[in-house]
């Protein structure tokens, strides 16, 4: 009998040995680029552009190649991307604001996640303080000068401090993320973290730190595929914001000079990601922490005859994406479609908590373990009521209403977006099915925008007659580079 208790008590034990211990949940760190163009990346075909450290994070973990930002309602896209993000809901739920949403650092904190934030928060100032319990060196709004940043701290009451001006963004940022890893490493460690910094880079001023200037010289610098002096047709605020850099037409030169301080601004920011990472993995921390890199929208820089990201081509609307992290498929290619807010409902699975309610979002796990292919078989984007777009498989369709005209592009075979289909009677069907795609995506997002607006604008506008102005925010290097009135 004693025998019998003995070799019971043993089986109960192996048993209990072999049962699957509690999970422990994975950090998050979630690093957000600005204007960053998805193809501004060496791991994505750049062969001039050097970012190692974001191109081992890729090989690390999956990358998606068909990620987008859904649009915005005024020129300032990266308020309504980052409140999307944010959400996890369209365009059409959240616009550019964040009052009365839950976001995603709340619902992680609310999971017992501890959240710190830093860097670029392009939403209401009271919406940081309730989505952060920690926070340092944060910026309130959509651009600044990079060498002269307004930066607030968030203290034990929650409120956030008054601005103060420091030093380069890039190293700001990073350094009190730094600090927050180093600190959380020393601690308990209780609870996981949630870390998001947000980065003004490469966002214009196109103003690098001194050690990075001139780090790509323009004769080996190629324009893009899809460059014009002049957009061809008129469809919006020909001089928004980004749009006012340089004169019309663009001059080949004056592009490569951009570009050459664009990837000056990145090549800085992935030296900066690569001390985040070394820090994780200095601290122990790296091994459970699942990383995310993004940017909030892409950028024109040439393409198609603009600068900006007020426009609804691929090089504007498409974002790099990569997750890296425990669970996940190292050097994993996925060309799902997916917009930025399905992070939000992502990052809740893979961390095992509850998804949040009510959203938009849908989570990329599926894709990610190899379940699904897809998500979603199409891709709906919009610009204020001036642009409307939609893409399924390689077939793009974008709408004008204001000027009653349409492109239809065969991205497969023109993937930059030059070689307009839809005066071809052979593509005539395929337009139809857009059209109605389109229309059936507007009315589920609830976009009450028309195929045709009751007043028809003109085509043809007059360049010269464009007039441009320094914002307040470019710094001496910038005004002497392309404004020529740095006295």
């Amino acid at each position: 009998m004693k025998n019998s208790f003995i070799l019971i008590f043993l089986i109960s034990a192996l048993c209990l040995s072999c049962a699957e211990k509690p999970k422990t949940r994975p950090n998050i760190l979630f690093i957000f680029a600005d204007d960053q163009r998805s193809d501004a990346l060496g791991i994505a075909g750049n062969n001039v552009l050097k970012t190692p450290n974001i191109d081992e994070l890729a090989r690390t973990g999956t990358r998606f190649t068909n990620a987008y930002v859904m649009g915005g309602n005024h020129g300032a896209i990266c308020a309504a991307s980052r409140a999307m993000m944010l959400s996890g809901k369209s365009l059409f739920h959240v616009l550019d604001k964040l009052e009365g949403q839950e976001t995603m650092p709340m619902h992680f904190a609310k999971q017992g996640y501890e959240t710190f934030g830093t860097g670029k928060w392009h939403n209401e100032k009271e919406m940081f303080e309730a989505s952060f319990q920690k926070g340092k060196n944060v910026f309130l709004g959509g651009m600044a000068d990079h060498f002269s940043i307004s930066v607030r701290d968030l203290p034990a009451d929650g409120k956030l401090s008054e601005p103060e001006k420091k030093g380069y963004s890039t190293d700001l940022f990073v350094d009190v993320a730094k600090e927050f890893l180093e600190d959380y490493a020393n601690s308990a460690q209780e609870n996981p973290f949630f870390a998001y910094v947000s980065f003004t880079v490469p966002h214009d001023p196109y103003s690098p730190k001194a050690d990075y200037i001139n780090r790509y010289h323009t004769a080996k610098i190629l324009l893009p595929e899809n460059f014009m002096g002049l957009h061809p047709f008129a469809f919006d605020q020909l001089n928004v914001r980004d749009e006012n850099l340089i004169a019309w037409p663009r001059k080949p030169e004056l592009v490569k000079e951009i570009l050459s301080d664009y990837y000056s601004l990145i090549t800085h920011l992935d030296d900066q990601v690569g001390k985040l990472i070394s820090t994780l993995k200095e601290k122990g921390l790296y091994e459970n922490t699942i990383i995310v890199y993004a940017a909030d929208n892409g950028l024109a820089i040439g393409s198609h005859g603009l600068l900006g990201k007020q426009n609804l081509y691929e090089h504007s609307t498409k974002v790099p994406m990569i997750i890296s992290g425990p669970g996940i498929p190292k050097d994993q290619l996925s060309d799902a479609f997916v917009y930025l807010y399905d992070l939000f409902p992502t990052l809740a699975e893979l961390a095992s908590i509850p998804s949040p309610e009510s959203i938009d979002g849908q989570s990329l796990v599926p894709v990610l373990n190899g379940e699904k292919k897809e998500i979603r078989n199409s891709l709906f984007t919009a610009y204020r009521h001036t642009v409307r777009s939609i893409r399924e498989g390689n077939w793009k369709l974008i709408r004008y209403p204001e000027r009653d005209f349409t492109q239809l592009f065969d991205l497969e075979n023109d993937p930059f977006e030059l070689n307009n289909l839809a005066e071809n009677p052979a593509s005539y069907q395929q337009l139809n099915k857009l059209k109605a795609i389109l229309e059936r995506e507007q009315k589920l997002a609830g976009d009450t925008v028309l195929w045709t607006a009751e007043t028809i604008l003109p085509l043809e506008y007059d360049h010269t007659k464009i007039e441009r102005s320094p914002d307040q925010w470019q710094p001496g290097y910038t005004l002497k580079k392309y404004f020529n009135t740095y006295d």
